[in-house]
């Protein structure tokens, strides 16, 4: 699924692919926030991003289950 997080007084948007559902990003921003943290986010390649919760402006959340394109008998 692919995520556009939005961070304050930054011009571009940070684009991750993650493989996690939408509840699970939203439960480790909101423990991340609570705590005053950094939210970890690991890519379908396993790379790991860190954005500091609290510059975080807005979460955009793609579609969690890829559409299938193609002929179906």
């Amino acid at each position: 699924m692919e995520i556009k997080i939005g961070i304050q007084n930054v011009t571009r948007e940070v684009t991750i692919n993650v493989d996690t559902t939408i509840a699970e990003v939203m439960k480790d921003y909101s423990q991340a926030r609570e705590k005053d943290t950094w939210m970890t986010l690991t890519d379908s390649t396993g790379r790991q991003m860190m954005i500091p919760a609290a510059t975080i402006g807005y979460i955009e959340f793609g579609q969690e289950h890829a559409r299938q394109v193609g002929f179906n008998n």
